[in-house]
């Protein structure tokens, strides 16, 4: 439905249609005829161009999220959830576009004509560019930024002293078999492997880990004939692999085998046990990529990263 059909089926013009879609203030228009106009679109199902509504005002009110390929898990969720209730404040709509194969996103952003492009990681400098010419804002700035401190090699820093503290004496690391996050995987191993050189360990023994139980029970069994007592998952998901491995060999955990996930996940307090683990404080990044989108909008200088980092989460797997 377009306002052309508006203005049929009132009886009126389509600059009326116009005047009464928008508001427009000064017009001689009745109330009869604003109501009855009204009542016609609505009865229609009528909507405004997007588009159209962004050329007239200058501006959009859509922001573009692009995720890298990445799975889409808890983490991942929570901070889309917190991104879109924040910039709903302000009256705007967040996208995602979860990026796949070679397509470039200038196909993406030049349709949908977005206010705000935010990047989880750095966009090509060239894009980034070429969306700036084109007058939308550029925010790059999100979990994996650059210019912060990393913080992955201090989460497995952070899982082997708890397993040094708990009495454990050799440390497996569970690692994922997804390649799509083998960068964060390898960064989290690099932390495992400096803390115990630092605690006088032997280097980790690393084995990658599908969520599976039977996968788990495996991996659990090769860490065992090792001496391993104690395991430095990639994730939570890893960790209730590792978990059921443990009950499938019949283990007891944290007595045989104490198991150390990351990101605090929903399940992993309902875990058997529950799941000790690493918390990246999602929601404090959610916060920042908001603010930072909301600065960009105002015209202000991105705000200071927020203190706070990876922070361990007791509970009784290790």
């Amino acid at each position: 439905m377009t306002s052309a059909d508006v203005a049929r089926e009132s009886g009126v013009s389509r600059t009326t249609v116009s005047y009464v879609l928008n508001g427009t203030e000064g017009t001689s228009i009745s109330e009869a005829t604003r109501r009855r106009v009204l009542e016609t679109a609505a009865r229609l199902g009528y909507a405004p161009s997007a588009a159209a509504r962004a050329l007239r005002s200058g501006r959009s009110d859509l922001v573009l999220c692009v995720l890298p390929d990445w799975p889409v898990g808890p983490v991942v969720e929570t901070m889309l959830d917190h991104l879109a209730d924040e910039l709903a404040e302000r009256d705007l709509s967040v996208l995602v576009h979860h990026v796949r194969g070679d397509r470039p996103l200038s196909h993406l952003w030049r349709a949908v004509t977005p206010r705000t492009v935010v990047g989880l990681t750095p966009f090509d400098p060239d894009e980034a560019r070429a969306m700036r010419q084109a007058g939308i804002q550029v925010v790059g700035t999100g979990v994996d930024d650059p210019d912060a401190e990393d913080p992955q090699p201090r989460i497995g820093r952070i899982q082997v002293d708890r397993l040094v503290a708990g009495g454990r004496h050799r440390v497996g690391y569970a690692t994922t078999d997804d390649r799509r996050v083998a960068d964060f995987a390898d960064r989290r191993l690099a932390g495992v492997r400096a803390a115990c050189a630092e605690h006088g360990l032997a280097a980790p023994l690393v084995t990658p880990v599908p969520v599976d139980a039977d996968a788990g029970a495996a991996a659990v069994a090769t860490w065992r004939a090792a001496g391993v007592d104690g395991v430095a998952a990639y994730n939570d998901e890893v960790a209730f692999a590792v978990l059921a491995g443990a009950r499938v060999t019949g283990l007891a955990v944290p007595a045989d085998l104490a198991v150390i996930g990351v990101d605090d996940v929903p399940l992993a307090a309902l875990a058997s046990p529950p799941l000790t683990t690493v918390t990246q404080s999602i929601e404090r990044e959610a916060s920042y990529l908001a603010a930072c989108v909301l600065a960009a909008l105002d015209g202000e200088d991105a705000p200071v990263r927020p203190h706070g980092g990876p922070v361990l989460v007791e509970r009784d797997s290790a």
